[in-house]
């Protein structure tokens, strides 16, 4: 890779682009000096903390309820790898490689911020394992979303001591191998190597990046889906004029309407009608605004959010060095590993996409519905004989079936744990796993109405907006009109495909104009 791929972590500027580009290994990592002069100074803390023979949490004592027992400075090293290997018991399905990078690259970057007090041989490791391509195995469950990530992040520390094993083409191999491979050797853990290792939330953030990175497709494509079926329904872009939404100005409720007055501009369907003598469209595509628009301001808090997360220290105890006036002060025992931020979030979000699929299901309802629609019944070319898209609404619903199983907050459970010590936690992890896969929930629902959609257009002469005309002809690609009834499963899962993947959006913008922001 060039120097323009390579991401520099500082613990301050991480977006979650950048984290996704080093996920699916589009860009390398490196340690800038000015962190690095952060980072050993930190790490001095650490070092005169041992020399003075002081007692600190997380340096020289045990973990959890085991916090009042004192460590000698030989078994210091020992009491480390014990932490990881003890930790290290995951269960569920290996995370996926694009997870596991983007865990080891949020971990890098909050150690690089300073705050931690790791050696430096821990980050270096970190950024060879990043760009060697090196990636730990680590089972997906584990989490309870405080005290960090203990059991994924546990795997990951094994391997980077050379323990473990890490992904292969083939499943998985012993981490030795791979380090051999790679002329590399595991690391040594020195006093709170292993700790700041494994607490901090960086499962959690890699899966709400995930999850953030779908969604920024998946938001502006659910739009111009209801400008589809809009348009297949004859419907009013009225709602959408500004003065409404200055009358009511949230900001997510202002850009949606402004996405759909683009995507509508010059609409020769939306033209032909605009005398007609239907007063008011149903909710779905009335207000749609104001639903769209809720669900992208929740997302738009997600991100800021996630912003701050992603170059924050979250592991404990933390280190604020003081080189004037040396001592035990300088290390804070906290809980800047507590979750609840992102689980709170991650469930949030997952409600809000419920909402979206659920008023997208509805106006599937519009369009198939012969009596409010004008259409044939279920768009079948040979209604009773043919049963056309009916089972389309069917499977729609199913999925939000299921979403809706997914808008029940995960957060809303705790349990105490480590003989009491540890009496609360966000299930965070949970909650973000969750939300991701509700991301591939609503693309099943919207791939259903994008279907639908498409398939009412064929009963138009006149040319849909461009936008619309865009996306459409990407469908067609992929299902070609109905000449009778056929299967269309195969269909549908391709189309959720590509609006999860989300690279339509980018080829319809390019070709019709970006939309608002």
């Amino acid at each position: 890779m060039g120097e323009d791929n390579t991401i520099y972590l500082d613990g301050e500027t991480l977006s979650s682009s950048e984290v996704q580009m080093v996920a699916e290994g589009k860009a390398s990592v490196a340690i800038p000096q000015d962190s690095w002069v952060k980072i050993n100074a930190a790490r001095s803390v650490i070092d005169g903390i041992l020399e003075r023979g002081e007692t600190v949490y997380g340096i020289n004592t045990g973990f959890g309820a085991l916090v009042k027992e004192r460590i000698s400075v030989e078994d210091l090293a020992d009491l480390q790898r014990n932490l990881i290997r003890s930790h290290a018991t995951g269960l569920g399905e290996f995370m996926p490689k694009e997870l596991v990078r983007a865990m080891m690259v949020t971990r890098a970057n909050s150690l690089a911020k300073g705050c931690s007090g790791v050696h430096p041989d821990v980050i270096n490791q970190l950024i060879a394992f990043i760009n060697n391509d090196i990636c730990p195995a680590i089972p997906r469950i584990g989490s309870l979303g405080a005290s960090g990530d203990l059991a994924p992040l546990s795997h990951m520390a094994l391997s980077l001591i050379g323990e473990g094993e890490v992904l292969t083409e083939t499943g998985v191999g012993p981490t030795r191998d791979a380090l051999l491979a790679n002329g590399l050797i595991g690391i040594q853990l020195r006093a709170k190597d292993g700790l700041s290792l494994i607490n901090g939330t960086s499962q959690m953030l890699s899966l709400l990046v995930a999850a953030e990175q779908r969604l920024s497709q998946l938001l502006p494509l659910a739009d111009i889906i209801m400008c589809c079926s809009l348009e297949a329904r004859k419907g009013s872009v009225m709602p959408a004029d500004e003065r409404v939404h200055l009358a009511r100005p949230h900001i997510g409720q202002l850009t949606t309407a402004s996405r759909i007055r683009r995507i509508m501009k010059d609409s020769p369907i939306l033209q032909s009608h605009i005398h007609c003598e239907q007063v008011q469209d149903a909710y779905s595509f009335r207000c749609a605004p104001q639903v769209h628009g809720a669900v992208l301001q929740r997302f738009m808090q997600l991100q800021e959010t996630l912003d701050i997360e992603l170059n924050s220290a979250t592991d404990n105890p933390l280190v604020f060095p003081d080189p004037s006036n040396p001592g035990p002060h300088e290390v804070i025992s906290q809980g800047n590993f507590h979750g609840e931020v992102l689980a709170l979030c991650a469930d949030s979000m997952a409600h809000a996409l419920f909402e979206l699929a659920s008023i997208s299901e509805r106006r599937i309802d519009q369009i198939l519905d012969p009596a409010r629609s004008n259409l044939p019944a279920f768009l079948a070319k040979n209604s009773g004989l043919e049963s056309g898209l009916m089972i389309v609404q069917y499977v729609a619903g199913a999925s939000l079936a299921e979403l809706h199983g997914h808008a029940m907050p995960r957060s809303a459970f705790s349990t105490s744990t480590s003989a009491g010590q540890e009496d609360h936690v966000s299930m965070g992890a949970t909650a973000c796993w969750n939300l991701l896969l509700a991301t591939e929930r609503l693309s099943e629902v919207l791939a259903c109405e994008l279907f639908v959609a498409c398939e009412a257009l064929e009963f138009e002469q006149l040319q849909p907006a461009d936008h619309v005309r865009s996306l459409k002809q990407r469908v067609r690609v992929i299902s070609p009109p109905l000449d009778g009834d056929r299967s269309t499963s195969k269909e549908l899962k391709q189309i959720a495909n590509q609006l999860w993947q989300g690279g339509w959006l980018a080829r319809i913008e390019a070709e019709c104009g970006r939309l608002p922001r």
